[in-house]
């Protein structure tokens, strides 16, 4: 069994109800839920913020405990060296989900600073980008 930390950054606790157009119907908790499901004999731990030295301090922390980390930044995927730092600076495997596919969206969204870091990255695929990151850190983690 392999445990896998899901971080999510600002604004992402809006789910189901912000611009759904966008990022879907389904809210936060509902999609942590399919992911409990769709992994069950794996812990899978969530944590939200809207704030960066949270996410940061999470990622840390996450360094030794768990087999790897869905991270959607959110905003901060384009705008913060220090989340990028904070990336590149553990063992973990870190993998970057977006819900919408960020390259059809602004110019200022098409360069994720995060994401240059992380073992890859799953966009534009809605809530599947999250099955689809935890499944692999899953078999990264079981092939090591």
């Amino acid at each position: 069994m392999a445990d896998i930390l899901v971080v999510n950054g600002p604004n992402l606790g809006l789910l189901g109800r912000r611009e759904p157009s966008i990022y879907g119907g389904t809210d936060l908790d509902g999609l942590i839920a399919g992911l409990r499901r769709a992994f069950p004999g794996h812990r899978i731990d969530h944590r939200q913020s809207e704030l960066e030295g949270e996410l940061i301090r999470w990622l840390h922390e996450a360094d030794g405990v768990y087999a790897g980390v869905v991270l959607n930044a959110g905003g901060y995927s384009h705008t913060s060296v220090a989340l990028r730092d904070a990336v590149a600076s553990v063992a973990v495997p870190v993998l970057e989900v977006h819900l919408s596919n960020l390259l059809a969206r602004e110019p200022f969204r098409h360069t994720s600073l995060v994401g240059a870091v992380c073992v890859g990255s799953i966009m534009g695929l809605g809530t599947e980008s999250y099955r689809l990151a935890v499944d692999h850190l899953l078999r990264r983690a079981a092939a090591s």
